[in-house]
């Protein structure tokens, strides 16, 4: 239910569930938006489950850890907002629905370290589909479009758009500093 919420609700293009990084954390679930900004999600069950995660490493020393933006879910009632840790969002579940109950603050552009980890889950993530997609590497297997239209005679089919023509909100606006 978190993916699809940041999917659909949140606007999020690329979004990935329990995906181990080299610091140990494993986000329930991490989307980014076309701002390149993280948004985290925790997915707590239980009160012990969400008072056993105070106790992380990232969770003691946030500036180490994934998400420029970082929210709870949970169900109806098991999180009281004045337990959040700072600057953190709540989801409720109730019935199947989702409902933004707090809103997150939006930290400050992610620590160095904090972005070093999110890129380590990001190109893990990107191996572990290059790995699963032999014996092409993940370049080839991106140029299908090519492989069309040099067996379609030069063109590519009706109904398929061409690779400059595609829209891709991850590369537009992108300020590099």
């Amino acid at each position: 239910m978190a993916e699809q919420w940041l999917r659909r609700k949140y606007r999020c293009g690329i979004v990935l569930s329990e995906q181990c990084c080299a610091s140990g954390e494993t986000p329930d679930v991490i989307g980014w938006k076309n701002t390149c900004r993280s948004v985290l999600i925790e997915c707590k069950i239980s009160r012990s489950d969400f008072l056993a995660d105070r106790e992380k490493p990232w969770r003691k020393q946030p500036e180490n850890g994934t998400g420029c933006e970082r929210l709870y879910l949970a169900p109806h009632g098991l999180i009281r907002p004045e337990e959040l840790p700072k600057a953190w969002g709540l989801l409720e579940c109730k019935n199947r629905e989702i409902t933004l109950t707090v809103n997150s603050r939006r930290q400050s552009p992610r620590t160095e370290t904090g972005f070093m980890w999110e890129m380590n889950l990001l190109l893990a993530s990107l191996r572990r589909v290059e790995v699963r997609i032999e014996p092409q590497s993940i370049t080839d297997f991106l140029k299908w479009k090519n492989r069309l239209t040099e067996y379609n005679g030069g063109t590519l089919p009706q109904g398929v758009t061409a690779p400059e023509a595609e829209s891709n909100v991850h590369l537009k606006d992108l300020v590099i500093v």
